[in-house]
């Protein structure tokens, strides 16, 4: 029998920092309109840069947020409404991200399940509106496209993302066409993983 592959697709098949920063900023606008008054490109620009730095910390995607109004407050003294961001480095927030978040979600009065969902619905939005702009946010890790085309094994794809967009950014981007019943998208990574260690071992 051949060999069979399970891949997950964000940070293992395709780098999608700047799209989940971009949607960040973006959720970000919608959350807290008012901090952004007096933002401009540059700052913007900023905080995306600073986000890919930032990147191995988050491990729920609604996190992306938390970490813009950071870095906001970092870079602009006067909206700071936190007690941990005045002389917070980025550094400091690799170092320590576990104990800031908490803080930092009481002191912002925010819940973890109205922020999940904003996260989702303003990056569905972007992805149904402007599925060109979106698709090009990301990008393939350098020889994964060769890779999945010369694959001699069986490549099945895990992803939380809806799997008609995981298959939009193989085949724009890496130019691959994955059959559809082998991308197992929104939270079916687990049932499918149980039934290929099954497979695996009859």
């Amino acid at each position: 029998m051949a060999d069979l592959y399970a891949l997950d697709f964000d940070g293992v098949l395709c780098d999608s920092c700047g799209e989940s920063s971009l949607s960040a900023v973006k959720a970000a606008k919608v959350r807290w309109p008012g901090l952004f008054d007096g933002v401009d490109s540059v700052i913007e620009d900023w905080i995306v840069d600073q986000m890919h730095i930032l990147r191995p910390v988050v491990e729920t995607g609604y996190e992306n947020l938390l970490l813009v109004r950071l870095l906001l407050e970092i870079r602009m003294p006067s909206i700071r409404k936190s007690s941990v961001s005045e002389g917070l480095t980025v550094e400091g927030i690799l170092e320590n991200w576990s104990k800031i978040k908490p803080v930092i979600m009481e002191d912002w009065s925010e819940n973890r399940d109205a922020l999940v969902d904003l996260f989702g619905k303003v990056r569905d939005e972007w992805m149904d509106k402007d599925l060109t702009t979106w698709i090009g946010a990301n990008r393939f890790y350098p020889g994964i496209p060769d890779a999945l085309k010369f694959a001699s094994s069986r490549i099945y794809i895990v992803t939380t993302k809806q799997s008609r967009f995981a298959d939009a950014l193989l085949r724009e981007l890496a130019g691959v066409t994955i059959p559809p019943d082998r991308i197992y998208g929104l939270g079916t990574g687990l049932v499918l993983s149980m039934l290929l260690v099954q497979r695996w071992k009859c």
